[in-house]
């Protein structure tokens, strides 16, 4: 029944990213009926998968940006892992990566690489402060962007510790601005 399907049923996504923005950007793809696959590091896994408190086994922090999602462990480091990579990313639609800069080309997984594979592919990369510039190796979390950005000043006074958000503004931003930007790509 066409009246069933999901706006990206048919899509395959390939998740590389980690933690908040690239995590819940794909979930959302995923939401849409895209087949996501989300490649974690063997030993290590997506850094929010262990974070307090639990849920079960995991972290409450995980399972709320990861439903919808298959996960596979690839050493993407490791030469070994080359092949599947490869299959991967040939059979690809859409990429999402969120590396430090460079980090992805050391691997193979940069657009560069992807598109010599499969030129028709969306690569998106969340970085909090780009790919060039002054400011790109810094780490780029939700509260380091809040921090750079003034909102967390916003509800201290002027003698005390800005207060933990209550809100991870800095991470569901960019991810919003992924998901636009791929969704815009794709049509």
């Amino acid at each position: 029944d066409v009246s069933s399907q999901l706006p990206l049923d048919g899509v395959r996504v390939v998740d590389f990213s980690r933690l908040l923005p690239g995590p819940w950007a794909t979930q959302t793809l995923g939401d849409m009926g895209a087949d996501v696959i989300k490649v974690e590091q063997p030993g290590v896994g997506d850094y929010g998968r262990f974070n307090p408190p639990n849920y079960g086994s995991l972290g409450v922090y995980f399972n709320s940006v990861n439903r919808n999602k298959r996960s596979i462990t690839l050493d993407l480091a490791h030469p070994d892992a080359r092949p599947a990579i490869a299959r991967l990313l040939e059979g690809a639609d859409i990429v999402v990566e969120s590396f430090r800069p460079g980090v992805s080309a050391k691997l193979g997984i940069d657009y560069a690489a992807v598109s010599a594979m499969n030129a028709a592919v969306i690569y998106c990369s969340v970085t909090g402060f780009g790919q060039e510039g002054s400011l790109r190796g810094l780490p780029a979390h939700d509260m380091a962007i809040q921090a750079m950005s003034g909102a967390m000043g916003v509800s201290v006074d002027a003698q005390g510790v800005p207060p933990m958000p209550v809100f991870q503004a800095g991470d569901y931003a960019p991810a919003g601005f992924a998901i636009s930007g791929i969704l815009g790509a794709y049509i």
